[in-house]
């Protein structure tokens, strides 16, 4: 049964009594959730806090929203099972930042590269999209985290793989420091900026070398901003 949940750690807290709610009620592939209405009366949380979650489990690969229809469960879920976000230790900024930069390098630069062959006439016009707005907004405040960070997301979803989307929803939380200003710092990789509209142009021209040195050369300004101002 749905009880109830503590003020804190709403959204994990929602995953983890959703995974069991699925366990103990025995749900399997194929059969359809909860509303939003109901597990917001439930659970005594808002609609954002659910949407988040089955977002989470969308990109997870385990549910599906149908429009008009609801939320339906695409594998048996429990809390033994369903995975669990990666993190690190938040204490050490530096030494978090960068073994979290050593698997982002290799997983955006096959990204990249798998975008680069990949990629639709669709794919590059919401790509684009969030170039443009990126771009727009560092000219203006001279930083653009959320706006960097739905940039590289569009390149995710242009590889047409899952598993991407999968394995940052895996690192979410380490990954987004990333766009938080580290070390308190408004101009964190502020000079990969220029990078990211050449990776931009290497995806549009189908080229997965040159999306791959593009990808390198973002995360090598991080690698360096990182070491300089973690001093």
């Amino acid at each position: 049964m749905l009880t109830p949940l503590p003020s804190i750690d709403r959204t994990q807290q929602v995953i983890e009594a959703l995974s069991s709610f699925i366990e103990s009620s025995k749900l399997q592939a194929g059969d359809r959730l909860p509303t939003e209405r109901e597990l917001m009366t439930a659970l005594s949380v808002g609609r954002s806090t659910i949407r988040e979650v089955i977002t989470y489990f969308q990109a997870l690969g385990v549910m599906e929203s149908r429009k008009g229809s609801g939320t339906f469960l695409l594998k048996p879920v429990s809390k033994a099972t369903i995975h669990m976000p990666l993190s690190l230790d938040p204490s050490h900024l530096r030494d978090a930042l960068l073994q979290t930069l050593e698997v982002r390098r290799g997983i955006e630069c096959e990204a990249g590269m798998v975008a680069a062959r990949k990629r639709t006439d669709e794919d590059i016009v919401i790509i684009e999209q969030k170039l443009n707005e990126m771009e727009r907004v560092h000219v203006a405040n001279g930083t653009a985290g959320p706006e960097d960070l739905a940039f590289h997301l569009a390149v995710y979803d242009a590889t047409h793989n899952p598993l991407f989307k999968q394995l940052l929803e895996q690192m979410r939380e380490t990954f987004e420091r990333f766009w938080s200003h580290p070390f308190a710092r408004q101009d964190f990789a502020r000079r990969s900026f220029p990078f990211h509209r050449t990776l931009f142009n290497a995806i549009v021209d189908q080229d997965p070398e040159a999306a791959r040195a593009e990808t390198l050369k973002i995360l090598d300004v991080v690698e360096e901003d990182i070491k300089e101002m973690s001093k």
